[in-house]
């Protein structure tokens, strides 16, 4: 009997030491909720004549950015204005139609016709006549009289081209397209499917200041992206206006605020009316579109820049967009914000 007891004793010891052992292991290995056991692995790079950087957190640290430039090669030989035999400037050079080569082209047209038709035109890619006139393309500036601008009015328009998934054809043969103000925003997007695509749920792509975040950072946080000061080196101030929090959003920033040039005198906005002809010039400093994805966002934050405050104010509201604009207002700085993305800001 005593030994009976003996051996129950000695079995429950071992078992309760056991049980003891995989207490300490499980809680030695157990991850913080708000930590991951994921590392972070950053990508930089350039593209589309600016820089890129992509965070993304990966349990096996794969380094993507061979097959990351791969993908922007190949974008850019689609897209790119500034490459001569690039599918758009193929398209630009001849008098008819083209079939697709690359997955990106209709994409962008599709896109580009949702939001020309939401915001009245005012975001409107066959513009690429009058910003190569204006001198904001890959080509010098021309002299710009009242006539010739009525002529490069008659090309504008989505009436003037028509498209379908295979190919797109002009309607007027010196039509031109320029999807600058939106290429960015929707390579963003594709990196962002190509992280997916390959188990990364977690990630923030970065190009040229557009961005998309998705799931937490490295600190297990939501993703804080900053908003430039659009006059930050004029004044002397702080660089960022604002720093806000993006939950699986893209966010894109448009100004005209850098690129521009003086003539007479006279300071010519980038952002070109394509109703007008002419280089906008309102207190618009930039718009900030906060949208489910960096194509819409880039689109939509060109639209308000050509539309300036109270009409890009109308545009979100009729949209459901979420937006924060930064305009000019008696020599100072003034913001606008919409109101649900007031609690994404860190430090407003």
């Amino acid at each position: 009997m005593f030994r009976y007891d003996k051996k129950n004793i000695i079995y429950s010891a071992i078992l309760l030491i056991v049980i003891m052992l995989v207490w300490v292991l499980r809680n030695q290995n157990q991850v913080p909720d708000n930590q991951t056991n994921e590392k972070l692995v950053i990508v930089n790079g350039e593209t589309m004549g600016t820089t890129y950087t992509i965070k993304y957190l990966d349990a096996q640290a794969r380094n993507f950015k061979k097959e990351i430039d791969s993908i922007l090669i190949a974008f850019n030989q689609c897209l790119s204005t500034y490459i001569p035999d690039s599918e758009i400037s193929t398209f630009n050079n001849k008098t008819d139609s083209i079939q697709y080569k690359y997955p990106f082209f209709y994409p962008v047209l599709k896109k580009s016709e949702e939001v020309y038709h939401a915001s009245n035109g005012a975001f409107d890619p066959t513009v690429m006549p009058l910003v190569k006139a204006w001198g904001f393309g890959p080509n010098r500036k021309d002299q710009i009289e009242q006539p010739k601008i009525d002529s490069l009015l008659q090309l504008i328009g989505f009436h003037n081209i028509e498209f379908n998934e295979k190919r797109v054809k002009k309607l007027k043969k010196h039509v031109q397209l320029d999807f600058n103000a939106i290429a960015q925003g929707y390579g963003v997007d594709v990196i962002g499917d190509f992280l997916e695509e390959n188990g990364i749920a977690n990630f923030m792509v970065e190009i040229g200041g557009e961005v998309l975040c998705k799931g937490k950072n490295e600190q297990g946080k939501i993703w804080s992206i900053g908003i430039e000061n659009p006059l930050y080196e004029e004044s002397g101030g702080k660089r960022m206006q604002a720093i806000v929090q993006l939950d699986n959003q893209a966010l894109v920033t448009s100004g005209n605020y850098r690129k521009f040039y003086v003539k007479d005198g006279k300071k010519y906005a980038h952002t070109i009316d394509p109703k007008t002809g002419y280089p906008v010039q309102h207190s618009l400093l930039s718009a900030t579109v906060f949208a489910k994805d960096a194509i819409s966002a880039d689109a939509y934050a060109t639209a308000m820049m050509v539309l300036g405050k109270e009409k890009a104010i109308g545009l979100a509201q009729k949209q459901g967009l979420e937006i924060f604009l930064i305009y000019e207002e008696n020599g100072k700085i003034q913001t606008y914000t919409s109101e649900k993305i007031q609690a994404m800001f860190v430090n407003p």
